[in-house]
């Protein structure tokens, strides 16, 4: 634009009654002009390409792109939690019940469906998202230290949830008083599934577990034809008719109407029913190794897998290629080994240890799993163990397993926790340096371990 009003301004100006002199001058300045008009050019496309700083991949500053802005097509928006529209759901039905003794909840498929089509933000990426739910008593604990270790086992739980976007619900509140203990968990599920349509899975894990891989991610597609996760070995269930066969503290359950009858037909076998002895009497026949005589949500579970497989058992995923759970007497001595082991590959690979925001974390994380690939997940595995679950170790009412000691559970929770906590804290700059000392840290140095 430039260039072409300084054209036609000398145009303008060039006429048959000029003089030789001001023909001389005029041209003069249409060569002065256009060499200024080309300086002018060619600085401006040397300033554009030269002098505007290219953001680093590595130090990138806060920059704006296309891949951020949610109204470019294919560019999923982030969930709305001020929208909520006028018309009616199935949260409307005057009906509706949340307790697990309440009538069965019917058409639930249809009217999670509904509720997402009237919330399109939540519906954009909702086959992955996965709801945490845990909890303890709301008494405090009889246990001098129980208090702190829960607080430090929830800890470790919004740690994970945060690195792996997922939303955690800790309950403290008995939603069916008589449903106690470990059946406490049944009615809890069921309301998390009714608050949290958005959601295609709910993730119970109970208070004494801990993860101790912070990197790891739930292979979500291994289970698309399953209704629910659990840790178990199928021989032990269908052909030694163990109920330690599985495990029922650390279960997957995908937000469904298979799910809420399930739900349902589980929780029969719990103390609020009039059938509760009964269901003791027959749980202790069908499994020859179950000595306590009540009904308990374990064998409950591994009841309906072996008598009503067809029913229940073909929906149910029982995981034993990593350790979705596992018992934490074969676990803890191994922290140490593979604390060295996870330095060693680290100090050979400049990408693995490698400084990085906390955000960004699940991208190293799966190059982790690269990394791990066929190494195996459970006994023997050079990876981190996924979940270590403190069984029979109680760490609220302090009522051990009489095969080891209540400082034996509280060692070892410690050292879990800690190994854990160092996955976190590499972030932040420090670590522990001892995983029997959990106050101790330490300032990492750059590129550690070099």
């Amino acid at each position: 634009m430039v260039s072409l009003e300084l054209h036609n301004l000398t145009m303008a100006k060039n006429s048959n009654s000029r003089s030789k002199a001001a023909t001389f001058l005029s041209d003069g300045f249409i060569f002065a002009g256009g060499t200024l008009v080309a300086f002018l050019l060619v600085w401006a496309f040397w300033s554009f390409f030269t002098t505007t700083p290219i953001p680093s991949p590595t130090f990138s500053s806060t920059t704006t792109t296309a891949a951020t802005d949610a109204s470019c097509p294919g560019i999923a928006k982030d969930p709305d939690p001020l929208y909520d529209p006028p018309e009616k759901s199935f949260y409307d039905d005057p009906e509706l019940r949340y307790t697990i003794d309440s009538p069965p909840v019917k058409n639930w498929d249809e009217k999670r469906s509904a509720w997402l089509r009237q919330h399109p933000s939540f519906a954009a990426g909702a086959e992955n998202r996965i709801v945490m739910v845990t909890g303890s008593q709301a008494a405090p604990c009889k246990n001098p230290i129980g208090d702190h270790l829960l607080l430090k086992l929830f800890k470790n739980k919004v740690d994970y949830g945060r690195r792996h976007g997922i939303d955690v619900f800790y309950n403290n509140a008995l939603l069916q008083p008589r449903m106690f203990s470990f059946w406490a968990k049944t009615p809890t599920v069921k309301a998390a599934m009714l608050a949290h349509p958005e959601a295609e899975w709910i993730w119970w894990v109970d208070s004494d577990a801990a993860f101790t891989d912070m990197d790891f991610e739930l292979p979500l597609g291994r289970y698309k034809a399953h209704n629910m996760v659990i840790h178990g070995w199928p021989n032990l269930i269908y052909e030694n008719k163990s109920w330690t066969g599985i495990n029922a503290g650390v279960f997957l359950i995908r937000n469904c109407q298979w799910a809420m009858d399930f739900m349902d037909e589980w929780a029969s076998m719990g103390p609020q029913h009039a059938d509760y002895d009964k269901w003791g009497e027959i749980l202790r026949s069908t499994f020859k190794d179950k000595i306590r005589p009540e009904s308990d949500d374990q064998s409950g579970l591994a009841y309906l897998l072996l008598k009503e497989r067809e029913k229940w058992g073909d929906m149910i995923y029982v995981e034993n290629g990593y350790y979705f759970q596992g018992y934490w007497v074969e676990i803890v001595g191994t922290f140490e080994n593979t604390t060295a082991e996870y330095k060693r590959m680290e100090a050979a690979d400049g990408r693995l240890r490698r400084r990085h925001a906390e955000g960004v974390s699940r991208s190293y994380g799966r190059a982790w799993a690269e990394r791990m690939r066929g190494a195996g997940g459970g006994r023997g595995s050079r990876r981190r163990p996924f979940i270590t679950h403190f069984t029979g170790c109680q760490p609220c009412s302090g009522d051990h397993n009489q095969m080891y000691s209540g400082q034996t559970c509280f060692d070892a929770m410690q050292m879990a926790l800690t190994f854990a906590d160092n996955q976190v804290l590499r972030n932040y700059g420090f670590v522990h340096p001892d995983l029997h000392d959990p106050s101790t840290v330490e300032p990492l140095p750059f590129d550690y371990p070099a």
